[in-house]
C-alpha cells in the first residue's frame, strides 16, 4: 500500500519558520494553534531545526486511542480527522508523541494537519513544502513498506520512531556545514573561479593569520601597544 510522507533535509533547515506560517495562513487556524511547528534541539553539540506536523504515521496512536473513531487512514496513508465525530476528549492530544493533534478551545475539538488535501487535489504541493525557501522540506511517496530505513538518520531529540512509525524521512547526506554556509562557499568559489579545495586552503591560512595576530596583540598589550605578527 502506498504511503505519502514528508522528507526533511536536516542540514538545509535554517529555522525560518516559513513552513509554519504558510500552514497557518492556508488553514486559518486559531491564534495559538499551529498544525506545523519548527522545533530546536541539540545532537553531538550541534543545534538543529526540525519542521514537524502530523507525521501521518503508519501505526498512529491517535487512531488507536480515539473512543469515537474520529480518525481514519486513507489508502494513500494519510491519517485524517473527522470533526463531526470528535467529542473533544483530548485522548489523541495526550497520546501522540509528536503533539500533532491540537485542542481548539473555541470549537472544543481536536484538529491537525491534513497534508493539504485541497492542494493535492489541484496538483499542488502542501503549503509548507511550497513555502520552504531552502528546499529542506519536501513530500514523497513510499510505494511499498520501507520498514525502518527512513529512520536511519533520525535525530536523537525526537521521540523514538518505533513507537508509531512516522511517515517522515530525515536525510543528512553527510554534509558538515549548514545550508547558508554551503551557499556562501559556492558563491565565493564561482566569483573567484576557484575550486572548493582551494577555498578551504585559503580559509585555513586566514585562520592561521588570525591566531598569530591575536597572539601578537596579547604580547603587544604588555608594552602598552598592539603588534600584529604575519
Amino acid at each position: 500500500m502506498k504511503q505519502r510522507a514528508f522528507a526533511l533535509r536536516l542540514e538545509r533547515c535554517v529555522g525560518c519558520r516559513n513552513c509554519q506560517l504558510a500552514c497557518k495562513n492556508e488553514h486559518r487556524t486559531a491564534s495559538r494553534i499551529n498544525w506545523r511547528q519548527v522545533r530546536e534541539g541539540e545532537e553531538d553539540g550541534r543545534r538543529y531545526y526540525v519542521s514537524l506536523a502530523c507525521n501521518h504515521c503508519r501505526n498512529p496512536e491517535c487512531f488507536r486511542v480515539c473512543p469515537e473513531k474520529a480518525y481514519w487512514k486513507r489508502r494513500d496513508g494519510l491519517v485524517l480527522h473527522l470533526p463531526r465525530r470528535c467529542q473533544g476528549c483530548q485522548a489523541c492530544v495526550q497520546a501522540c508523541p509528536y503533539q500533532a493533534p491540537r485542542y481548539n478551545p473555541e470549537t472544543r475539538q481536536a484538529e491537525k494537519c491534513n497534508f493539504c488535501l485541497a492542494r493535492l487535489d489541484e496538483g499542488l504541493q502542501p503549503a509548507c513544502v511550497a513555502a520552504c525557501p531552502t528546499g529542506a522540506l519536501n513530500m514523497m511517496t513510499w510505494e511499498s513498506d520501507p520498514g525502518e530505513a527512513p529512520y536511519s538518520q533520525w535525530v536523537a531529540f525526537l521521540p523514538d520512531p518505533a513507537l508509531t512509525l512516522p511517515s517522515l524521512q530525515i536525510n543528512r547526506y553527510g554534509e558538515s556545514r549548514h545550508y547558508w554556509q554551503q551557499v556562501q562557499q559556492e558563491e565565493v568559489c564561482n566569483y573567484y573561479k576557484i575550486t572548493a579545495d582551494s577555498l578551504e586552503i585559503i580559509q585555513k591560512r586566514l585562520k592561521k593569520k588570525d591566531r598569530q595576530g591575536e597572539a601578537g596583540r596579547k604580547r603587544g598589550a604588555k608594552d602598552g601597544e598592539c603588534k600584529w605578527i604575519f
